[in-house]
């Protein structure tokens, strides 16, 4: 293949100058591990500061910053008595799922700016609610997929619209640890909702749905197991007894455009991995590299099919480096666009119109897993809700 076609997808991008004249001003819900990478990010901001959080545990949130080496932050036994009582522009919200609708829309109601981490949350419903919040307030409110920062990631989407591939007919997805059982909140239903499913099975969704355009889902038929996040032998007495989540999650998904969607996702299974990704199209195919969580890149470079006469040939994508603010980490890249588009009055970077459809297929799954069948999923346009 060319250098010419190569070169389309092999663009460099260089982080914007910061204005430090205007700090915005961060409050945190929620202090456990996954607000550790939002407060590192956040440290590296000129512009930003850290000035509240709020914890639900007696003491945790004050040791949290302490620890981050945060000082002065002042903090509060839950997101409302935080909001209620500081001058802030924005809050992460960094609690388990099953609190994340709740928190996001109070501080929708009260004027700030949201980062919401993923899952967006654990259902359709909550997900609409959200929505209708968002709409209300006019902030902006960005889901927390650091994915779509790094400079690979978003090759999958380039080569898709740059119509390489033709008509997008049918996609594989998912990922897969053949150990990798979390503990702590994700493992409950009461906390999180949803286990293996939501935690990264989002991630795996988005890499594909965000590269076709997010079409809409129309039947799913889903299934669900958690064989060994409840075998003692895997995780321990304490954490089996308390696991009443998914560990490996499965689908057959049909979405508008006549293009179908097969996905699995793992905690834990007896394999290293459920398969590549690969997005089949008419006039190419593409081949991405497995991870176990599509949280931040892949390993080796993707690869192109194609038929040129009545040749079989094939080309390789070149992993490139991150560039700009990405290539600060890929945490600092979603903060640093987050503060961007609240600066600059631009768009949220991973908006909630893509994201609705990736927890609507979350949500569906869940119920035809239980009813144990396909079910066509009723789902209102953004512009409805």
């Amino acid at each position: 293949m060319s250098d010419a076609v190569l070169s389309q997808f092999t663009q460099a991008e260089k982080e914007k100058a910061i204005d430090t004249s205007r700090k915005l001003r961060f409050g945190i819900i929620g202090t456990g591990w996954i607000a550790e990478a939002h407060v590192q990010a956040i440290k590296q901001m000129p512009d930003a500061v850290i000035v509240a959080g709020a914890d639900l545990i007696e003491g945790k949130a004050e040791a949290f910053f302490e620890t981050w080496g945060v000082p002065g932050v002042r903090c509060y036994p839950d997101h409302k008595s935080m909001i209620d009582n500081e001058e802030l522009d924005c809050v992460c919200v960094c609690t388990y799922n099953k609190t994340h609708a709740e928190c996001t829309i109070y501080a929708l109601e009260h004027g700030l700016h949201v980062m919401l981490e993923k899952p967006m949350c654990v259902t359709q419903e909550e997900a609409e609610a959200i929505i209708k919040a968002e709409k209300k307030s006019g902030k902006i409110l960005t889901v927390g997929f650091q994915p779509r920062m790094d400079a690979n990631m978003q090759k999958i989407r380039e080569i898709v619209q740059s119509g390489e591939l033709g008509k997008i007919y049918y996609m594989q997805t998912g990922g897969g640890r053949r150990r990798g059982i979390p503990g702590k909140t994700f493992i409950e239903e009461k906390t999180a909702g949803v286990g293996a499913l939501g935690d990264i099975g989002c991630y795996s969704l988005d890499v594909v749905l965000n590269a076709i355009g997010y079409p809409k889902p129309l039947t799913v038929s889903g299934y669900k197991s958690k064989y060994f996040g409840t075998d003692p032998k895997t995780v321990g007495a304490v954490d089996a007894a308390r696991f009443d989540v998914d560990d490996f999650a499965a689908a057959f998904v049909r979405l508008e455009g006549d293009i179908i969607l097969d996905f699995r996702i793992s905690w834990a299974m007896n394999m290293s991995t459920p398969g590549d990704t690969i997005i089949l199209g008419t006039e190419g195919g593409l081949r991405i590299p497995s991870t176990d969580c599509w949280n931040g890149t892949f390993p080796s470079p993707m690869t192109v099919y194609k038929n040129v006469g009545t040749s079989q040939v094939e080309y390789q994508i070149p992993l490139v480096p991150n560039t700009g603010a990405a290539a600060k980490g890929l945490f600092y890249a979603k903060i640093r666009s987050f503060m961007d588009a609240i600066l600059n009055g631009g768009a949220a970077p991973v908006p909630t119109s893509q994201i609705y459809y990736n927890q609507a297929i979350i949500s569906g799954i869940v119920k035809s897993a239980e009813l144990g069948r396909e079910i066509e999923l009723d789902i209102p346009s953004f512009e409805e809700i």
